[in-house]
């Protein structure tokens, strides 16, 4: 089997469909990720970058603006549904970007960057340090990488409460392992810097970040949300109609003590990650 072949096969069907029809929603959901992985990675002008998992496109053309038309920018996803979208995004802002259809953790990087990037895009491969030993051959000596990744589920609200709302309804599950490739698989900071300093990076450096997850205006609107996209929509993969009505009163009163007046932010707790070639 493929490395990663689970991965490929659930971003390339319904999750990446998913995506793609909830792009705008999403950017919206991580504004205040985005912005602090963005200045957290520094992308300058003139720089050469790769985007991994760049996903719709959408920090891979915010790194496009900020490197100029001196700059390069390519991204890479598992993703053909997502892809699709992200180069539709960048031929309408008039963006030379190219995009690739590869796997991070095995594509032969010709092009020597200056800056790797990632938001929420490595903590999926099967071998981390193998995925990551590959993905430093992509830059220059002198180069750098950047990422923002989930700390534990307890401190992310926005996947946690849904689940734990919808746990009684579902058939008992065993309890997942922390370091299998998902989500939360760098929720550890030791794990991180040990993964990149076998990997062969140096000066590496993790930094917490407290955010939120703007899940929009409305409860009913979040719920349809979790329900559709993230862990909790993984594990209603096979649930029938009957078992999601009852579900769906849960989350939405686990998601309520998040109402601000500015959306549903239920807490996300990240990492910044960042090391040297």
């Amino acid at each position: 089997m493929t490395a990663n072949a689970d991965q490929i096969e659930f971003w390339n069907g319904r999750a990446g469909e998913h995506w793609v029809v909830q792009q705008t929603a999403m950017d919206r959901n991580m504004r205040g990720i985005h912005d602090a992985i963005l200045a957290f990675a520094a992308p300058a002008s003139g720089e050469t970058v790769t985007d991994i998992g760049c996903g719709a496109g959408t920090t891979t053309l915010a790194i496009a603006d900020a490197v100029g038309t001196g700059g390069k920018v390519t991204g890479v996803d598992i993703s053909v549904p997502m892809l699709g979208l992200a180069k539709e995004r960048a031929k309408a802002a008039g963006k030379a970007i190219d995009f690739i259809n590869a796997d991070a953790s095995a594509y032969p990087f010709r092009t020597k960057s200056d800056l790797v990037f990632s938001r929420f895009g490595v903590m999926f491969f099967d071998s981390p340090p193998a995925a990551f030993a590959n993905i430093h051959t992509a830059l220059k000596p002198s180069g750098r990488i950047a990422f923002v990744c989930w700390r534990t589920p307890q401190e992310n609200a926005w996947a946690f409460a849904p689940m734990m709302a919808a746990r009684p309804f579902l058939p008992p599950q065993p309890p997942p392992d922390p370091l299998a490739p998902g989500p939360f698989a760098f929720a550890d900071p030791d794990r991180i810097k040990m993964i990149l300093t076998e990997a062969g990076f140096r000066a590496v450096k993790v930094e917490k970040l407290d955010s939120v997850m703007n899940l929009g205006p409305s409860l009913d609107g979040a719920v349809d949300m979790m329900m559709t996209m993230g862990p909790l929509s993984r594990a209603l993969n096979e649930a029938d109609d009957a078992t999601r009505a009852k579900i769906r009163p849960a989350v939405r009163a686990a998601l309520e003590p998040y109402v601000t007046a500015d959306g549903v932010q239920p807490p996300a707790g990240c990492w910044l990650a960042g090391a040297k070639a």
